[in-house]
């Protein structure tokens, strides 16, 4: 897997776990695998970068967010749970040692009042509710998955604005089936509500173009003239064999399918 993902992005970094070990805390959410969030802290230890922005593994980008990078540290979203912490799935941060060697310590004095990250950056950031509110990013950037729930008018006038959506809970998009004969979401358990749906089903579109891509770019690797590349750096093509110029233009032709961006179904590009 990290050799696949490794074709695909620019930089893996591969982390050690945290874990508060907070069952206590973490028995009040009833989410005890979410001790190991503290992981997240290692991410203030990205000090090649200027600025970071974070995204939880459970959210799926709708739409460009670059505008993320214009804001400071620390800026997210409010938590629909309570508005006055925010939730930390999505978030604007400058990496920097002594910001990671204080929430450490921070950690080990006071603990986190939810056993998770969230409850421990919400105390170390505490300023966030009322010092700064360009530090409060819109609902759109990081909205809940069953948002229709909560207040229904607000999501049919909003909706079409949404950026980035968060699975939360302990479901998510890949704990369900996806029938490749009707192309649809086979749902584990009940439905949270039909805006949750929604998005499960574009998130396994979304994953299922992706695998397709990814199968095109194998299947273009196997072509004989990428196989010959040691070849072609020591100056020894086999111009007569499969180095042929129709061999060399069968596997270009691939590459550029492969690449092709999946047609947009709607007015918003997903990426």
């Amino acid at each position: 897997m990290r050799s696949q993902l490794s074709g695909v992005w620019d930089l893996l970094v591969n982390i050690d776990q945290l874990d508060s070990f907070d069952e206590e805390n973490l028995a009040q959410l009833k989410r005890p695998e979410l001790g190991c969030t503290f992981s997240k802290l290692r991410a203030w230890k990205l000090t090649q970068f200027e600025k970071c922005v974070f995204l939880d593994a459970d959210t799926l980008v709708l739409q460009n967010v670059d505008d993320l990078f214009e804001r400071d540290e620390f800026s997210a979203v409010s938590d629909v749970g309570w508005p006055d912490c925010f939730n930390s799935g999505v978030f604007v941060f400058k990496p920097s040692d002594n910001t990671y060697a204080a929430l450490i310590e921070h950690a080990k004095r006071y603990g986190s009042f939810d056993g998770g990250d969230q409850g421990l950056l919400n105390e170390y950031f505490s300023e966030w509710a009322t010092s700064d509110i360009s530090r409060h990013i819109p609902f759109t950037y990081n909205t809940v998955s069953s948002a229709v729930y909560s207040y229904t008018p607000a999501f049919n006038r909003y909706g079409k604005n949404i950026k980035i959506v968060h699975f939360l809970g302990s479901v998510k998009p890949w704990h369900h089936y996806f029938d490749k004969t009707t192309g649809k979401v086979v749902r584990t358990g009940s439905s949270t509500s039909k805006t949750d749906e929604i998005f499960t089903q574009m998130w396994w579109d979304l994953r299922e173009g992706a695998m397709n891509t990814w199968e095109q770019w194998e299947h273009a690797r196997q072509h004989p003239a990428m196989q010959s590349r040691d070849k072609w750096e020591e100056g020894k093509p086999d111009y007569e064999g499969q180095d042929r110029f129709d061999n060399i233009m069968t596997y270009m032709s691939a590459m550029m399918l492969s690449s092709q961006p999946a047609p947009a179904e709607s007015d918003n590009n997903l990426y």
